[in-house]
């Protein structure tokens, strides 16, 4: 861990302080300014909808202005879409607060590259710690954001609105700690289409790397499906907005904290194996929710949800690094993160409609069904990894 791989943990933290509140508030003002209840989660769809159209336009400006001042443009619509979510609500307009956190949407396609960031700054032997270390620094999130939710809920006459206020300052304070992160130089680029590398197609057509986005895409649905309507199904028993900060924060411990050794594992044991814990992890997690909902219930279901993400993620995401060439970097970066915001996309809408309308355990049953065809997915790379091992052996 060097000096610019703690800062870009710092940012990650940052980024997901932003992520965290989100989630926490964006259903319940949701529910409160929205026409019909189905549409609470709208907000937190608008998020990744943005995200999902930004994966492009991101691709792009990193191609063209590098790392640092692409990842400061995104912390400066951070700013701008929180002050927007905050005259939105102040306001009491749906709409306006479901196109700011569109706008929102494309710092989040710029945090999203904060890990593949991460591998840039070591060295190739240390790239899977590297990545799992920043993924770590997600802890602050875990931390700063629920915190951050519930201390500033009622600190303004209208609840919620110092938390949109909150987040333009935490906006400033990660674009501080960006300034001081020095990204390696990108090497040069040879014109002419023979050095473009693959194209999306090719780079789906090359198992691992399939492998790697359905790990992160499916991965990323069902721990926001669960997610996203946690608060709304923790209001509907009767439980405190308090409880509810309360899970979500040992949710985002879950998704962090493992990263001081996943990378360790990824190392040891192959990315495969891991994201294929993950797979289990969630479907415990699945086992628990639907025993009951109680606060336990839910705070046991969601850390699990978080262990398992972070298995899946940082799988996927070390199992991408290790399918594409450098020059097809944009391009395979752009494609998993659009399948993830699009995934989170559907995921964010079908969780406020489903919750509201046919309830928490039936939005459980439904988690399964992306759950075991990233088991499978995973499976059928295994036993092809397998078959090559054997014939390379043999034909030592």
């Amino acid at each position: 861990m060097n000096r610019n791989l703690w800062l870009l943990a710092i940012a990650q933290g940052l980024f997901l302080t932003n992520n965290v509140v989100f989630i926490a508030i964006n259903g319940l003002v949701g529910l409160r300014l929205a026409p019909a209840g189905w549409m609470a989660t709208l907000p937190v769809m608008g998020y990744v909808v943005g995200g999902a159209l930004s994966t492009g336009l991101v691709a792009r400006s990193q191609a063209r202005w590098g790392r640092q001042v692409a990842f400061q443009i995104g912390l400066a619509v951070a700013f701008g879409s929180a002050l927007l979510a905050a005259l939105a609500l102040a306001i009491g307009q749906f709409w306006l607060l479901v196109a700011a956190t569109v706008i929102a949407g494309y710092y989040s396609a710029n945090g999203q590259l904060y890990r593949f960031a991460a591998g840039e700054l070591a060295a190739p032997a240390f790239r899977e710690k590297a990545v799992s270390l920043v993924l770590a620094g997600g802890l602050i999130g875990a931390v700063a954001g629920p915190n951050l939710a519930n201390h500033t809920r009622d600190l303004l006459d209208v609840p919620f609105l110092g938390a949109y206020l909150a987040l333009a300052g935490v906006a400033l304070v990660s674009m501080g700690v960006m300034a001081g992160i020095r990204f390696p130089a990108e090497p040069p680029r040879p014109a002419g289409r023979v050095t473009e590398g693959r194209s999306v197609v090719e780079l789906l057509r090359e198992p691992a790397f399939a492998v790697a986005v359905l790990g992160a895409a499916l991965g990323y649905g069902v721990m926001n499906l669960l997610m996203a309507a946690t608060p709304l199904a923790m209001q509907t028993c009767g439980l405190p907005f308090a409880d509810a900060a309360l899970v979500l924060e040992w949710h985002v411990i879950g998704m962090f904290a493992p990263g001081f050794f996943t990378g360790h594992l990824i190392r040891r044991f192959g990315a495969v194996p891991i994201m294929g814990v993950g797979v289990l992890l969630n479907a415990a997690c699945i086992a628990v929710a639907l025993s009951g909902q109680d606060l336990h219930q839910f705070l046991v279901a969601l850390f699990l949800l978080g262990v398992g993400w972070n298995f899946l993620f940082t799988g996927s995401t070390t199992l991408a690094m290790q399918a594409y060439r450098p020059e097809e970097k944009d391009r395979a970066q752009a494609t998993i993160n659009f399948a993830v915001f699009a995934t989170m996309a559907v995921t964010a809408f079908a969780s406020g409609a489903l919750v509201t309308t046919q309830g928490w355990w039936w939005l459980n049953v439904g988690s399964t069904v992306p759950v075991a065809i990233t088991g499978l997915g995973l499976l059928a790379l295994a036993l092809r990894q397998r078959a090559h091992a054997a014939e390379r052996a043999q034909g030592v």
